[in-house]
């Protein structure tokens, strides 16, 4: 097996200890995990005899080969010798990166455990051929991890060793199948990316390996159109748009709208359209029971006084608790102070997982004070690559997808800036367009686990062909009549997609733009 074609996406770290097995059988969770789509093993035994070891792995290696994954030891690079398998783990306290390859030879490989930037450089300069990076949360398997850093922390680690970009990386500790996502795309850097997600206890003390490891194997970037994060291009993101329909009309996820009286009718039928449960509620105090059913939360910064933005801010600790999905419309920032200072408030209160504004709303959430607004204005003074560049700094430094909304939509999530060139003036003419594209956005990000990006995308999509089909009907002659036949277009586009007609997205015009 050539090292430079072995998967990292999802690594098993094995672990026999009862409490973590049970009374299972340890070759058969393995091989259940294998069969679910595990795409790297590595035998971590800190007890028994060399003896003992050294039959384990042979038995492992057997296994592992059948299905063509590659075993790697910890620590013990006598046991990788005696068993011939593809290579070893070491972590600091360890045999060093050098002695192992001066045992091992250039063909083995060899992974470093990392918790610091200073151990990753090392690492990435003595010929390490990947990196364990952690730990990202606590864990059960380890008691003796110097510290925990998050998404955060392994994201700094990845923007550290950019220039190594032959050097994979997998995220270890406390991973699991409902933070998986979050770790693989909070971490990416805009050059750097992690390769996969390393897990112990998610897969061999599930009671069910195999579907464990299939369900993560779904969340880990080899699933990801494309493959990698890093190769992200149109023609992928266009084709994942149709099972992100999809999912929302399967689940029917909870839109729970904080907007004013203006907007709350529309948004609720484009919600319906689209085939989400949308809630409207500005009662802060209900979004604790809320955002248990695993919805999204919309706040649009319509209505900014005091009681209002008390709830607001209430939302939005709930479900940045429950880790349910926040999309933020900070609408009109710029025209007022009394709007600037709620919006400092709001993004010092906790995380947006979407931003979505104007070239104006979006120049006053990065902080351009000098921006005046007259009320919801749209005006637009940035070329496109201008506003690239803007989307994209924002996005990498809030750990958010950004959308800026204009005649081309620009969308970035630090790693990926892409241009979206459809919709129909007719949107810009109705009160609350741009609220509901808010709405189907929230609903999109609470039913996939692809990440933010492609689900944003993917409603954007869903939204904007059904203006421009709705806006050439013959029964449409302006603003007033675009409305209803836009909502139908939304349903009859959703309709389709489950029938497996998808020629609407025929008419997608989306492609990548260069930040300046």
């Amino acid at each position: 097996m050539e090292k430079n074609r072995v998967s990292y996406s999802l690594y098993l770290v094995t672990d026999s200890r009862p409490e973590i097995l049970g009374d299972a059988d340890f070759l058969t969770v393995v091989e259940e995990a294998l069969s679910g789509g595990v795409t790297c093993v590595q035998l971590r035994e800190k007890t028994g005899d060399t003896g003992h070891l050294i039959q384990m792995a042979r038995r492992l290696h057997t296994l592992t080969q059948r299905y063509q994954v590659p075993l790697l030891i910890n620590d013990r690079v006598d046991v990788a010798l005696a068993v011939n398998c593809e290579g070893v783990h070491v972590g600091q306290d360890d045999m060093s990166l050098a002695e192992a390859r001066k045992l091992l030879g250039p063909d083995k490989i060899i992974g470093v455990s990392t918790g610091t930037i200073e151990e990753a450089i090392e690492a990435v300069k003595g010929g390490a051929d990947y990196l364990g990076i952690g730990t990202v949360y606590s864990t059960q398997t380890k008691s003796n991890t110097k510290r925990i850093f998050g998404p955060e922390g392994v994201r700094k680690i990845l923007e550290a060793i950019e220039s190594f970009p032959e050097v994979h990386t997998v995220a270890i500790g406390g991973i699991n199948e409902n933070n998986a996502t979050e770790v693989l795309t909070k971490s990416a850097g805009a050059k750097k990316q992690l390769d996969g997600v390393a897990v112990v206890s998610a897969i061999m003390g599930a009671s069910d390996p195999q579907g464990a490891a299939a369900r993560l194997a779904k969340l880990t970037p080899e699933s990801w159109p494309g493959h990698q994060l890093r190769t992200l291009v149109t023609r992928n993101v266009v084709s994942v748009v149709p099972d992100i329909v999809k999912a929302v009309h399967e689940k029917m996820p909870l839109s729970h709208n904080m907007t004013n009286l203006v907007v709350q009718n529309f948004a609720a039928n484009v919600a319906l359209a689209i085939g989400a449960s949308p809630i409207m509620s500005n009662h802060g105090d209900e979004a604790q029971d809320l955002a248990q059913h695993k919805g999204s939360l919309v706040i649009n910064m319509g209505t900014v006084d005091q009681n209002a933005l008390n709830n607001y801010v209430k939302a939005l600790r709930a479900y940045n608790q429950a880790k349910q999905p926040v999309v933020f419309d900070p609408v009109g920032a710029g025209a007022t102070s009394v709007r600037r200072e709620a919006l400092k408030t709001l993004l010092g209160a906790g995380h947006m997982d979407v931003i979505k504004g104007n070239e104006n709303e979006i120049k006053t959430v990065v902080g351009d004070s000098n921006i005046q607004q007259r009320g919801v204005d749209s005006s637009s003074t940035l070329t496109t690559k201008e506003k690239a560049t803007l989307v994209r700094e924002l996005a990498l430094s809030r750990k958010t997808v950004v959308v800026m909304t204009g005649a081309v939509d620009v969308v970035s999530d630090g790693m990926h800036t892409l241009q979206i060139s459809n919709g129909h003036p007719y949107l810009a003419a109705v009160t609350g367009s741009g609220c509901t594209l808010g709405t189907t956005i929230s609903a999109a990000v609470a039913a996939c686990r692809h990440p933010t990006l492609l689900a944003v995308v993917s409603a954007m999509l869903h939204f904007e062909i059904a203006a421009e089909i709705a806006a050439s009907r013959d029964d449409v002659q302006g603003p007033g009549t675009f409305v209803p036949a836009f909502i139908d277009e939304l349903y009859k586009i959703r309709q389709a997609t489950v029938k497996g007609d998808l020629g609407w997205l025929q008419r997608a015009k989306v492609g990548e733009v260069l930040a300046a």
